[in-house]
This record gives structure tokens, C-alpha cells and sequence, in this order.
């Protein structure tokens, strides 16, 4: 046995892998460098089939804090605008609609699919569920399940993002599970392994140093919960609930101020009587804050809703400060919110469904998913671009109705 025989030996031996052996043969496109090499120990509670479990770190204080009025509406602006937004399945880039067998049937089955994804939910409330957990702790999961049926091929489940866990040690094997559902119950029904075709997995914010993604909410997690504390201190303040300020009685003996209590306890608290008082020394009010609406922290809360804003990449004029908003400023902060906060994820969204579903699990890599809207909001200005791009001859009639998302005209012709 030779020199390098040997060493190749001994990598397999102890590392398990093959050891280029600098005579020109090849890595075999095998990985070479560490998956999240931060992650000292993974925990993995259930012990078996591989699974290196990361879990999510407090899902249930996100999901709380979603349900407070400013991050409610920050959610809403981005899964709403996203949600409603019209959608087509086309034929993918570098294909010709020619040239793809069954191209229109096809596309008709993936779009009716899409529109029923399961017995109970519609398009609309399937991805709804997926975004919400997308911006809260960017956890969105979605279940694909094959049916055998041709003009019914898949099934679609939202999942809980949050009880999913991820394999890191997954080496890019169809046939191995990458992840696994902690169901909460006892024994082998506590963990359902879910394939790489099996789940899709949508990441807000990917990093190299974690397997999961970083949602909005928990960006602006401290904040939040600094705004509400300030929230709540205001709104006891306003209530009277906080006193600020106290009577002095100069000179009082005890028996004068125990006296005065009791009357003012039950005779002027509560009554809204007018108090009268007969005494040798004028009482002084002593106060211990401004007595202003500075004493709310209005100021305070401003800048933490700017700082939430932020976060959700919005200009706070959308979640309710109008104070420097006017005619020509605020239709330049609107197209800024959906550049920034509504395109990034709805491309996101659409580059999972066509490579997870479309791809991974059919096997139709000719097709593709795409939302109508992102390129411009201003229909105007869109179908100005369009009419100069025909006119120019840049882009033909079937082109244009298909960037619509309309049929060829003899198809449509042929469907009248």
C-alpha cells in the first residue's frame, strides 16, 4: 500500500470522509466546510434519526407582542398588502411556452391547486398563516404533500414555524429527513420527520451562524416591550391612579393631620364637593412632576414607535406619526414601505414556491410562480412603460397580457 493509499485511509477511518488525493481525482461536489460551527453542542431532546434540534427561542412572547396595537399594524401592512396581491403561474425563464409539453393544462392545474391548497383554506388564508410567522419570528413553514391525482397534484398545510426543528447535520439527501415537527406528545409520536420535499421552509434574514431566520418583531422585541411599559406608566398617569403631587400643612400637630385625613376621606374624596378649609396657615400644594402632558413620555413613545418602524423597515407615518408627513412627501414614504417591506418578501415568497413546490416536489421546473404587482404600484405608469416598450418593439401583445397575467390572445380567443 502506498504513501497516499494510507493517508486516505486514515481519513476515512477518522473523519469519514475522502481525502483529495492530489492526483487530479475529483471532491465529488462533497461539502468540505463546517454547517454552523458556532453551535458547539445542539441539543437534540428525542435522540434519533439524526436530528440536531435548534429550537426557536420564545415564540410565545413574539406572538404575544404581535397582538399589541403597533405591531399588529406594522404586520398587517406588509401580510395584507402581500396577501391580496393578484398572482400568475407562467412558464419560467430560459423555457418557451412551445416547446413545454402541456404547458397551458399544466399551468391551469397548478393554479387551481394554489387557489384550493387544501379542503379548508384558500390561497389567501393558507399564506396568510405562513406570513404572519414569517415577520414575527421568521419561522414560516408550509407542509407539500403529494396526492397522485393529475388534476389535483399537491396538498398545502401551515404549519406552526415555531415547533419545527432543523437538522444541521442534513448532507442534501432527498431520502433523509432535514426536518422534524416537536408535536408536544410522549413516545415516537412526539417527532414527525418532515423531508427537504416534504416541508417548505421560509427564512426572513438568513445567517450563516444559525439555521434560523430573524423575523421583524423579534428586531424590535425590546423596544416593543419598552413602549409598552411606557404605554402603561402613561395611561395609569392620565387615570390619576399615579399621584404627583401632596398637600403640606405647616405646623399641623398629629391630631390635626390624622383629623384632616379622616375628613378629607369621607367628605371630599369621591363627592366632587368644593373643600373648605379654616385655618391659620394657607395649605401648599407640593408637586412632584410638571403637571404636564411631558410627565406621559409622549415624546419617549414617539421615538419608540420610529424605532418599531425601523424595524419593520416602514416609515412611521404608516404606523400613525404624521407630524412632518405632507401631500409630496407622504406618496414617496408609501412607494419607499412597499419597496422595502412588501417586495423583499413577497420575491421571497414566490422563489419558495416555485422552487420547493413547483420544482422540489413535481419535478416542473418549466413553471414558475410571480405576483403581478412588485415591479411598479403605479398602474398608470405601468401601462405607459408597457405601450412604449410595443410601440418600440421591444415587447410583443402576448408578452404584455402575460406580464398581466392574461392568456396569449388566440388561447383567450380559443376560450370565448
Amino acid at each position: 500500500m502506498g504513501m497516499q493509499a494510507k493517508v486516505r485511509d486514515v481519513w476515512r477511518r477518522v473523519v469519514g470522509v475522502e481525502a483529495a488525493a492530489g492526483d487530479g481525482d475529483a471532491t465529488k461536489g462533497e461539502r468540505k466546510t463546517a454547517m454552523l460551527p458556532s453551535i458547539l453542542s445542539p441539543y437534540n431532546p428525542a435522540g434519533r434519526m439524526g436530528q440536531s434540534a435548534l429550537p426557536k427561542p420564545t415564540p410565545a412572547n413574539l406572538r404575544r407582542l404581535a397582538e399589541t396595537p403597533v405591531v399588529r399594524r406594522a404586520i398587517n401592512v406588509v401580510k395584507d398588502r402581500i396577501a391580496s396581491m393578484d398572482w400568475q403561474i407562467r412558464v419560467r425563464r430560459g423555457y418557451r411556452e412551445a416547446e413545454v409539453e402541456d404547458a397551458a393544462a399544466r399551468m391551469a392545474v397548478l393554479r387551481r391547486c394554489l387557489e384550493e391548497p387544501n379542503a379548508a383554506d384558500s390561497f389567501r388564508v393558507l399564506w396568510e398563516q405562513v406570513l404572519e410567522d414569517l415577520l414575527v419570528g421568521g419561522f414560516g413553514a408550509v407542509e407539500m404533500e403529494a396526492t397522485g391525482d393529475l388534476l389535483r397534484p399537491f396538498h398545502l398545510w401551515a404549519v406552526d414555524g415555531a415547533t419545527i426543528q432543523i437538522d444541521g447535520r442534513w448532507d442534501g439527501s432527498a431520502d433523509k429527513p432535514r426536518y422534524a415537527q416537536a408535536t408536544g406528545r410522549l413516545g415516537a409520536a412526539g417527532l414527525v420527520p418532515l423531508r427537504d420535499d416534504e416541508l417548505m421552509y421560509v427564512r426572513l434574514n438568513p445567517r450563516t451562524h444559525s439555521s434560523f431566520g430573524l423575523g421583524r418583531l423579534e428586531v424590535a422585541f425590546e423596544t416593543v416591550n419598552q413602549f409598552l411599559s411606557a404605554s402603561r406608566y402613561a395611561g395609569r398617569l392620565a387615570s390619576n391612579s399615579v399621584v404627583q403631587y401632596a398637600l403640606w400643612l405647616n405646623e399641623a400637630t398629629p391630631e390635626q393631620h390624622d383629623r384632616l385625613i379622616r375628613w378629607w376621606q369621607d367628605e371630599i374624596e369621591g363627592t366632587g364637593r368644593v373643600p373648605l378649609l379654616s385655618c391659620e396657615q394657607k395649605p401648599e400644594v407640593l408637586r412632584f412632576a410638571g403637571g404636564t402632558d411631558a410627565d406621559l413620555r409622549l415624546a419617549w413613545q414617539e421615538a419608540l414607535i420610529r424605532m418599531i418602524a425601523n424595524a419593520f423597515d416602514l416609515p412611521p407615518m404608516l404606523l400613525g406619526l404624521q407630524q412632518d408627513v405632507n401631500r409630496s412627501t407622504a406618496a414617496e414614504m408609501a412607494d419607499e414601505a412597499f419597496q422595502s417591506a412588501v417586495v423583499p418578501v413577497a420575491k421571497l415568497l414566490q422563489e419558495h414556491i416555485t422552487r420547493d413546490l413547483f420544482a422540489k416536489k413535481l419535478g416542473w421546473r418549466e413553471f414558475e410562480f410571480c405576483f403581478n404587482e412588485l415591479e411598479s404600484r403605479d398602474e398608470l405608469e405601468e401601462v405607459q412603460i408597457q405601450a412604449e416598450l410595443l410601440r418600440a418593439g421591444v415587447l410583443t401583445v402576448d408578452e404584455v397580457r402575460a406580464m398581466r397575467g392574461l392568456l396569449p390572445l388566440a388561447a383567450a380567443e380559443v376560450a370565448r
